[in-house]
């Protein structure tokens, strides 16, 4: 989760942007760099590795500049290295990026016809050169930046300078977070309160879509549609700021809303996106493994049960995932030629830990999926497979979860490609389909609305039954969890299929029923089992895309997601039962970050 940092100064703001990117290495990034207006032109400074080579590069060569920007950056579209590192530069443009530009290739080839150079291999080059375009046919700064923000697909957080504008520096964000802090005659932009946090404790918020020019005093905010608006100016505690809420109510919803960025990390770490291959860190060749065990708990046991879906379609790969306090103690018959696999947030979860040693002292390879880089598991599986989610400080998983779905998904079409089951036009296709992950889940969050409305219905239900099909069965069983964890109301989840075998006596009038069902090759079946709720006085909740909405039952309530690639549903469907859990725990008045009897990291068994 790459860092960004912008002042409009009074004195100089080398020593300071460095500061801030100090408070922002907890999200990663292998490059750093900053640039500044000096004597009416831009300059950058910048360096492969940690602060401090950027800090001996400015040793050598200071940057005496009042306005600047900064960034640590973590590589998606080209190797770390000085010329991939931000700033980046366009003839009058200077910029710094988070995120992913989904159609960059298309972009750069239509500058590339026009006559443009460009010199490094990242996405985010194309912004400045798009900027810088629209300069050079005569469009005013602010023009310029809405236009090229109007042909971006994907996710970003931008900072962007312009030789001539000496102290204006303009920032957008979609997908991404950005925030502006009012000081004493000065003005900055930020990744979050964090970084600005030395400076002011004076924070706007960004909303999705925002764009903003700030000067010296003031920050002019316009939303996507380009029209002028105010946003509210909160004060936050410097010194909480690594754990504060921002805008939002609680560390959860916070949390929920930061998946894209979430996704989107942990992308970098198995999807070459100029390629478009897939890769799995280590020492693994899925080609000559034989079985998958996954071992999980909880939430991770979810994902883990959501990715077994795709070994065993995508890839032709065996795949059992069980739950870790039951693993070991079955004595399970395991082969040579079994990958063992631990998912935990935390690395340090009891019953998984003691299901991978125990898979280790039998003598299988194994691998552990964690966010936590130095904790027990990583170091001690054979293998590490990074999530990248960041801090999570809500007790019930959100954004791990998904860091986890996104991971194992994107080592499924890394295992297809190494068994020769999908050719490399079909792995970069899904390579593209994996790519939109984080800006269709920045869209699903679009549910909220109307999610809020509907709580109300289901805090008042004693019992609560979540169905789907396929992958969906897994995020089923998940919704159910997310809503016992934090509201306290009875729920569960079933495979859909299943309703007629038992769950379908406790289907009444009282009992709303939350069916998940994108209009994939499953949806049919789907709204077969739908029907049957509705013909025995069920209260149906249709989590669907627009498609599948025009099958809803008179009297349903739907919820409307985007529409998909059935590899990233999991993904995009993620959000919608999240914050419906979130909303109704509010309207019950439950302590939706600390619910009782749970704690964070389950580390005794």
């Amino acid at each position: 989760m790459c860092g960004i940092i912008a002042i409009v100064g009074k004195t100089s703001v080398s020593e300071r942007l460095i500061e801030s990117l100090r408070r922002l290495e907890y999200r990663g990034y292998d490059s750093a760099g900053i640039a500044g207006v000096v004597d009416g032109k831009v300059e950058r400074r910048r360096a492969k590795g940690k602060i401090r080579a950027l800090e001996e590069v400015l040793s050598d060569t200071p940057l005496t500049a009042t306005v600047g920007i900064g960034h640590t950056r973590w590589a998606t579209h080209g190797v770390p290295s000085v010329p991939n590192a931000h700033p980046h530069q366009a003839g009058r443009v200077t910029l710094v990026h988070n995120g992913i530009i989904e159609n960059f290739a298309e972009l750069k080839a239509d500058l590339q016809a026009a006559g443009r150079k460009f010199e490094s291999e990242t996405d985010t080059e194309v912004i400045a050169q798009l900027i810088d375009s629209r300069l050079d046919a005569g469009d005013a700064p602010l023009d310029a930046f809405k236009t090229t923000l109007d042909r971006l697909t994907g996710a970003f957080a931008l900072a962007v300078l312009i030789e001539g504008h000496d102290r204006l520096v303009l920032g957008a964000r979609r997908g991404s977070p950005l925030v502006v802090g009012e000081g004493l005659g000065e003005m900055f932009l930020g990744s979050d309160a964090l970084a600005i946090g030395p400076f002011t404790n004076r924070v706007v918020y960004l909303e999705e879509g925002d764009y903003v020019a700030i000067d010296d005093t003031s920050a002019r905010i316009f939303d996507e549609e380009g029209r002028p608006v105010t946003r509210p100016v909160k004060v936050v505690a410097a010194a909480a700021a690594l754990v504060e809420k921002g805008n939002h109510r609680h560390f959860m919803v916070k949390e929920i809303y930061e998946q894209p960025d979430a996704c989107q990390h942990t992308l970098t770490a198995y999807l070459d996106p100029v390629k478009g291959r897939l890769h799995a860190p280590g020492d693994v060749d899925f080609a000559r493994v034989e079985r998958l065990q996954i071992i999980a708990c909880g939430t991770a046991f979810y994902a883990a049960s959501i990715a077994r879906y795709l070994f065993e379609r995508l890839a032709g790969l065996p795949c059992d995932v069980e739950i870790a306090s039951e693993f070991r103690y079955r004595e399970p018959a395991v082969t040579p030629g079994t990958l063992a696999i631990a998912v935990s947030q935390s690395g340090e979860t009891a019953d998984t830990l003691a299901a991978l040693r125990w898979c280790q002292a039998k003598g299988l390879k194994t691998a552990a999926i964690v966010n936590a880089h130095e904790s027990t598991m990583a170091r001690e599986a054979g293998i590490m497979w990074p999530t990248h989610a960041g801090p999570e400080i809500g007790v019930a998983s959100t954004k791990a979860f998904t860091s986890q779905v996104t991971a194992l998904t994107a080592l499924a079409v890394a295992a297809a490609a190494a068994r020769g089951r999908i050719d490399e036009a079909e792995e970069r296709r899904l390579a593209r389909v994996l790519l939109e992950a984080p800006r269709l889940i920045g869209e699903s969050l679009d549910v909220e609305a109307a999610v809020t409305a509907l709580a109300p219905k289901i805090a008042r239900a004693r019992d609560v039954l979540y169905l789907g099909r396929g992958p969906m069965a897994p995020l089923a069983y998940e919704g159910a969890l997310k809503l016992k964890e934090i509201s306290y109301i009875h729920a569960e989840g079933y495979a859909a299929g299943e309703l007629k075998h038992g769950p379908i006596a406790l289907v009444d009038e009282e009992t709303p029923i939350i069916i998940i069902a994108p209009s994939d090759a499953l949806f049919e079946k789907t709204v077969s089992n739908m029907s049957e709720v509705v013909a025995r006085g069920g209260k149906v909740v249709l989590i669907t895309d627009e498609t599948g909405a025009h099958h809803a039952p008179a009297g349903a309530d739907v919820i409307i997601a985007p529409a998909c690639d059935p590899l990233i549903a999991a993904l995009v469907f993620a959000a919608p039962i999240q914050l419906l859990a979130y909303h109704v725990a509010v309207q019950k008045g439950a302590d939706v970050d600390q619910p009782r009897n749970l704690a964070k990291s389950v580390t005794v068994e």
